[in-house]
């Protein structure tokens, strides 16, 4: 804020006070003042005596002065008047740089009293900066290969000015290749970029200039220049070029060692690597043994090495090509004909023009192969040609007309059998002694589609673990194919079928190229016991042929079923058994009978009964059958037995790990009297269900008496078939082995009722009597060959008792 004072002699002592406020104020720095930039000298700036409160003819007794930290001589104060003007040039951008506030600080100081009065000047901004680029000239290396739209950054100008005076806008001299783009950037300054809107080919244009311009928004607009200049950088883009697309040249077949042939030249318009040439021999048709040709791969000259021979060949075809050194390099492609001149040397020529040297093994007889023709240039009868073919080859060779000659198939072909056949012809003129020639001839005998995949054995046995993870792989099947390529590449997929409610895709799936069988949800004993379907093994030829195989899947069981107790008959509190006992019983009295059954089957349902040891040690009169579950008396019952005995048998399993149940039994000792009406009602019942327990114990021993003689007679019948074999191969020698998955399996066992599905696909479920063999391997994956007739016997033998004890 500035302060301005009127000298007016009669409001002096009237404005003391407001004068003294003022001198305070001043005193604290509150003056401030403004000056732009580059002002001439003796610009005013400010009355500073008066607006200090200062008397004019005070200044000079009271030594008034300014100090000033820095440049002191900027600013002076004319004592006479008390006016600060500018003494000498200011540059703001000396001065204070790119600051947005720039201010000189003046200390006012007069004495007697001594007074100090602070004095703020604001140096104010002018465009007097123009904008500038660091360098003259800016080179910028651009390839040729550039993509459009790509984005090439600039250095931008500088302005030494600070708000709009320092803001600049970029224009870019009109050209077709670049265009300019503005970026912003954090601190709101603008860089420029080139933006490529043509592409550029060095070839035409090396290099451009461009000028590119900065102009600031101060008033007035200042500029600034730069030169861009861009180099091209040149790019493999062009190939060498030869001077002619083909070369002839005619050689006499007795020519010497390393004649030269031609002098090829290329050129290429690219620079420095990119330009530099080298000569090079592609291929040479047709190769010959005899001759070859060689080139300089720096001066393009090719010559020949070895003899020609016009009988061998009359003409070479020789590919060149004319490689830079460019990364990645670049090729130019001519053609050197090179024609034999023949000499007089009688030898005979076979021509061979092939219709088709492969031939499909289905051809009908009389199929013309290749067509043949002999000429010799002697003439009588040095120039009569007769041809011969190599014997016992399924081909023969029908003369067409005189010294022309049809290969035609003689036989019928089988790829299988042989699939090529390498077939000399002969030509033998009739000089003697005879001058012969020799031609040889490939055919290749193409494969039909005449033989479908065949499997090994006509269906697979496989045991799995139930409980299996989900994409076990269980099986492998693999079928081979006598024919050739896609005729032999073979596909295998699953035969879908109906399984009851569900579809056999959703049980296992089969891998199409390797034939791996993988279960696709853990398989469950108790639910499925034989999983039944088919592989389709399927050629890629035209048309397809194909073949089945049957596995069968006996998915063996685990003890994944923990014994479960049934509810008992009458007197149960709670799902406990509850009985009534009598005092009078003696010892081995059966008095309440613990049931249970297992899901499981063999050792696994096998259940085994125990009595816990009651709490605090003591002997209790009461024990359990092991196998049979009874609870019955040890010894007579005495009055010092408490009346109420709680029992705790523990049901166990044989499977690895065993499971338990555990069962609660209440047993009331009452007098005589008291147990006799209980007794009589529970009677009925307890009878009835201890004679079917019998009959079920019949049927058990039975079945397992059948099994066992079914048994020894396959084993019987087995080893007769084998022994009567043909001597040839060995007597009781072991058959054919199949593969087969081994399984942890245990003894006989009955699981009272379970239900299991049999999948296949036939008839609802039913009870299941189980035989396994003893001692197998654990894991699931091992695999074991043994004999095919027996293990199917033995297995599917049970499986059709099991069936049977079911309906029993």
């Amino acid at each position: 804020m500035v302060f301005s004072w009127r000298e007016s002699p009669g409001a002096r002592r009237l404005l003391l006070s407001l004068l003294l406020l003022a001198a305070w104020e001043a005193g604290r720095g509150q003056v401030r003042y403004s000056v732009p930039e580059e002002a001439k000298h003796g610009t005013f700036v400010g009355r500073i005596a008066q607006d200090l409160g200062l008397e004019l003819a005070e200044l000079v007794p009271r030594l008034f002065r300014v100090a000033s930290k820095g440049r002191a001589d900027l600013l002076e104060v004319n004592l006479q008047n008390g006016i600060l003007f500018v003494n000498a040039r200011i540059d703001r951008e000396e001065l204070c740089g790119r600051s947005a506030e720039c201010s000189l600080h003046l200390e006012v100081i007069v004495d007697r009293p001594l007074q100090v009065f602070h004095v703020e000047v604001e140096v104010k901004d002018i465009n007097d900066n123009p904008p500038v680029f660091r360098e003259r000239e800016q080179k910028v290396l651009i390839s040729e290969s550039a993509p459009l739209d790509s984005h090439f950054p600039l250095e931008g100008a500088s302005d030494a000015d600070i708000g709009v005076n320092s803001l600049l806008a970029y224009r870019l001299s009109l050209n077709e290749h670049f265009a300019l783009k503005m970026i912003t950037k954090n601190d709101k300054s603008i860089l420029p970029e080139l933006v490529l809107r043509k592409s550029l080919d060095r070839e035409e244009t090396q290099e451009l200039k461009l000028m590119l311009t900065a102009t600031d928004e101060g008033k007035p607009e200042l500029t600034g220049f730069v030169q861009i200049q861009i180099t091209i950088l040149d790019v493999n883009d062009n190939a060498p070029e030869f001077d002619q697309p083909v070369y002839k040249v005619a050689l006499l077949e007795n020519v010497e060692n390393s004649t030269r042939v031609i002098q090829l030249n290329a050129s290429d318009l690219d620079d420095g690597p990119n330009r530099e040439i080298s000569y090079g021999i592609r291929m040479t048709l047709p190769v010959s043994e005899k001759c070859m040709f060689s080139i300089n791969p720096d001066t393009g000259v090719i010559r020949i090495y070895g003899m020609l021979d016009f009988e061998e060949n009359n003409a070479y075809e020789i590919h060149v090509n004319a490689i830079d050194k460019g990364i990645p390099s670049m090729a130019g492609h001519s053609t050197v004909l090179v024609e034999v001149l023949d000499l007089n040397d009688n030898v005979p020529e076979v021509m061979i023009t092939s219709l088709s040297l492969t031939v499909q093994e289905d051809a009908q007889l009389g199929t013309v192969i290749s067509l043949i023709s002999v000429s010799d240039r002697d003439s009588g009868t040095y120039g009569q040609v007769t041809c011969s073919l190599t014997p016992n080859v399924p081909f023969r060779l029908v003369s067409t007309f005189k010294n022309y000659y049809s290969l035609v198939l003689d036989s019928a072909l089988d790829r299988e059998s042989v699939s090529a056949y390498a077939l000399v012809v002969t030509a033998r003129d009739g000089g003697s002694p005879p001058l012969s020639a020799s031609a040889s001839v490939s055919v290749e005998v193409a494969d039909v589609n005449d033989n479908a995949p065949a499997f090994a054995q006509p269906e697979y046995t496989v045991f799995v673990k139930e409980n299996n993870a989900p994409g076990c792989h269980i099986f492998t099947v693999s079928a081979r194919d006598a024919d050739a390529q896609e005729n032999a590449l073979v596909s295998y997929s699953l035969v879908e079928r109906r399984l009851g409610e569900r579809a056999v895709s959703s049980y296992v799936s089969v891998h199409a190229e390797s034939g791996k069988v993988y279960a696709l949800q853990p398989l469950d004993h108790e639910e499925l016991e034989l999983l039944q379907f088919q592989v389709s093994a399927r050629d890629a030829g035209f048309p397809p042929l194909g073949s089945n195989v049957t596995l069968q899947v006996f998915v063996l069981d685990e003890n994944d079923n923990a014994p479960a107790l049934l509810p008992p008959r009458a007197g149960g509190v709670g799902g406990a058994l509850s009985e009534l006992v009598p005092r009078s019983v003696g010892a081995g009295h059966v008095v309440a009978k613990v049931r249970a059954v297992d899901a499981d089957s063999g050792y696994n349902a096998w259940l085994s009964y125990e009595l816990q040891p009651a709490a605090g040690g003591a002997r209790s009169p009461f024990r359990v059958g092991l196998y049979t579950g009874e609870v019955s008396t040890t010894r007579a019952l005495d009055e010092a037995d408490a009346p109420r005995q709680r029992l705790l048998v523990l049901v166990k399993d044989h499977g690895e790990p065993a499971l338990t149940a555990t069962a609660t039994v209440l047993l009331s000792l009452v007098e005589s009297g008291q147990a006799l009406k209980a007794s009589s009602r529970a009677s009925a019942g307890v009878a009835g269900a201890e004679a079917a327990l019998v009959d079920v114990n019949v049927y058990l021993i039975v079945a397992i008496c059948a099994v066992s003689s079914l048994l020894v007679l396959t084993l019987l019948l087995y080893t007769a078939l084998r022994c009567s074999a043909v001597p040839t191969e060995g007597a009781c020698g072991p058959g054919k082995p199949t593969l087969v998955c081994s399984s942890a399996v245990g003894s006989w066992s009955y699981s009272q009722q379970r239900r299991q599905r049999v999948c296949s696909g036939e008839g609802p479920p039913k009870t299941d009597l189980m035989a396994f063999s003893p001692s197998l391997p654990q894991s699931q994956e091992n695999c074991l060959n043994s004999s095919s007739e027996v293990s199917r016997s033995y297995y599917l033998n049970i499986f059709c008792l099991s069936k049977l004890a079911r309906r029993l």
